[in-house]
């Protein structure tokens, strides 16, 4: 570093002691309203999450009490107050003159939202997000780890939380920079995040990395009619692809088209074959494309190295009554669905696709008791997705969240409240800053 510079980011830099008036850190009302952790989202949070604070008469003393919150059949364990910390004096002439690589091998281990946020500090840190030197070390670092995004619209305004698993704390991005037109929420990959939408009468998608605000138009499509899509991150070259299927109103004469990002084009590929889709929802793993269907029963799979579909006759589950594919690490697909006629007989199971011999294997049963906490009629709606192992269940009605590790056979529920929006949309999210739109 020179001196010029070390001396530009001394001035720019704020002391120790100016930190700790702002508080920039704290998660409190007190933070950024760029990024902050979520306490609370209206009066319908009956997670105790929700209320730290409130009985806590020593910040010093760590006390648990274990409470079972209205509308859940077991037993939730809360923390209340924190630990104080002593304050660190920070000798703002000796950090001035850190190396820069140093610099940005330790900016690239502090956790994604907590970047986020210092951009405030100073024009530097500001500008680190592009700094080609900080992105390289960011993408040779671990990831943070999976983390839930949820996006819905408030009185017409773009609202979005993440919730970090590894730090068990909900975060609220901005995400005001997208257009009006980009309202469902298609999914996330790599660190990007795409949405579709129609602008006025166009259908069109957007990709954009939350993190760094940076967002673009996908060219308009070949044929222009509402399309189920997923998008997919190669992260080998830094590149994406979009994949639009069959007509949301089932109109089976449209062919497959294919966006990849290194072209910047659409090109057209085979009609899927005759069938009649059980579900819009699809998976993808090890590069095939899974939806599935009635008649013919089973599944349609799309190999996107060589743009055909054929037909897999895995048959369902007897008594299935709605049933998601959920993709899982490698190779692995997943079918999550419940089973029975009856309220009082019903179950949520998993299964897993053996592809030898073509047939789904039970693996998991959710237990009753989170069962009945997540679905209280048996009518009720539910949502399922997944991400290296990992399934989320979430409930129309209940506005819960529940967690299930396949690896490691854990349950766990999803504290806060950022669930409970009728109309959100939520999919796993790995933040990233290096992962780009271009």
């Amino acid at each position: 570093m020179t001196m010029d510079a070390a001396a530009e980011s001394s001035e720019s830099r704020l002391s120790s002691s100016q930190l700790n008036k702002n508080k920039p850190f704290h998660n409190d009302e007190s933070c950024p309203k760029e990024v902050f952790p979520v306490r609370g989202c209206g009066s319908r949070n009956t997670s105790p999450s929700g209320r730290i604070g409130s009985r806590n008469t020593s910040p010093s003393r760590q006390k648990v009490v274990k409470t079972k919150p209205r509308g859940l059949d077991v037993e939730t364990v809360a923390t209340f107050g924190k630990a104080v910390h002593p304050d660190v004096q920070m000798e703002d002439n000796i950090w001035a003159m850190l190396p820069e690589d140093l610099f940005n091998e330790i900016l690239a281990r502090v956790p994604p939202f907590m970047i986020f946020r210092l951009r405030s500090v100073c024009k530097r840190w500001n500008s680190i997000l592009q700094d080609t030197s900080f992105l390289k070390f960011h993408s040779e670092v671990p990831s943070h780890g999976p983390c839930l995004l949820t996006f819905w619209k408030n009185s017409q305004t773009p609202q979005c939380s993440v919730f970090s698993l590894p730090l068990k704390t909900w975060y609220r991005i901005p995400f005001n920079f997208l257009p009006q037109w980009a309202f469902w929420l298609v999914g996330s990959s790599g660190g990007l995040v795409c949405f579709s939408g129609l602008d006025g009468l166009i259908f069109r998608a957007l990709v954009c990395n939350p993190l760094t605000q940076t967002w673009r138009t996908l060219p308009s499509m070949n044929y222009n009619q509402q399309r189920q899509l997923i998008m997919v991150v190669d992260r080998t070259d830094k590149s994406f692809k979009v994949i639009a299927t069959s007509d949301i109103y089932g109109d089976k004469s449209l062919p497959t088209e294919v966006y990849d990002s290194k072209i910047d084009k659409w090109t057209v590929h085979q009609i899927m074959p005759a069938v009649n889709l059980c579900s819009s929802k699809m998976a993808y793993c090890d590069s095939r494309l899974y939806l599935e269907t009635l008649s013919p029963l089973g599944l349609m799979m799309y190999r996107l190295d060589s743009g055909y579909w054929e037909h897999i006759p895995a048959k369902f589950p007897r008594s299935l009554l709605d049933g998601y594919l959920v993709a899982g690490t490698q190779k692995r697909l997943f079918l999550v669905g419940r089973i029975g006629l009856y309220s009082t007989l019903q179950s949520m199971r998993i299964w897993e696709l053996d592809h030898a011999k073509i047939m789904w294997v039970e693996i998991s049963r959710m237990p009753p008791k989170y069962f009945r906490a997540l679905l209280r009629l048996s009518a009720e709606r539910f949502e399922c997705f997944g991400q290296d192992n990992l399934i989320c269940f979430t409930s129309w009605n209940q506005g819960k969240g529940l967690i299930y590790d396949v690896e490691k056979k854990v349950w766990s529920w999803i504290a806060g409240c950022a669930l409970q929006s009728y109309n959100s949309q939520v999919c796993f999210y790995e933040p990233r800053f290096d992962a780009s739109v271009r």
